[in-house]
């Protein structure tokens, strides 16, 4: 990243479609982080992504897409007062602090939207960059789903629940 002064969060409006599949695209293909159809198309992909009921944003510096997240309710009803997030990011923006930072804005997004807590449902075993994030953040694995996720490359591996209060 250029100059973190110029770093920017802001709501993804439907002009910013050609940059999430840009960032989604390769993420949903390789198939070892979410549980997504690797063959999902670009429509799809847009749907599932900026479907989310309490917003999507988008991350930038200097014009350039670095990632972004979206943040919905978990459950209904009852579960309701629960979000969830789901993150992405660019390619050249990896291991530079953008999946923090978007996590940190999603907490205070979540806060101000009322939720009580966040949970994330389905985190691979084998994603060990974001539990590190998520762990040192304050979440813990409250729920282990044993060989709950098909890796493409090392197999079956367990998906964790993660849950923080807000």
């Amino acid at each position: 990243m250029s100059n973190s002064d110029a770093i920017t969060l802001r709501r993804a409006t439907e002009a910013d479609h050609d940059a999430l599949w840009d960032m989604l695209r390769p993420v949903f293909r390789a198939g070892d982080t979410y549980a997504m159809d690797p063959d999902i198309d670009r429509n799809g992909a847009l749907d599932y992504w900026c479907g989310a009921d309490a917003g999507v944003w988008i991350v930038e510096n200097d014009g350039q897409t670095l990632g972004s997240y979206y943040l919905k309710t978990n459950q209904r009803g009852g579960g309701a007062h629960v979000c969830n997030c789901g993150f992405v990011t660019s390619p050249a923006a990896r291991g530079k602090g953008v999946a923090r930072l978007m996590l940190d804005h999603a907490l205070q997004s979540a806060r101000d939207a009322g939720y009580y807590a966040m949970q994330f449902n389905f985190v691979v075993a084998s994603n060990v960059r974001a539990i590190d994030i998520w762990t040192r953040a304050g979440f813990d694995t409250v729920g282990r789903l044993p060989n709950a996720f098909r890796h493409p490359k090392v197999g079956l591996v367990d998906a964790l629940v993660m849950y923080r209060r807000l």
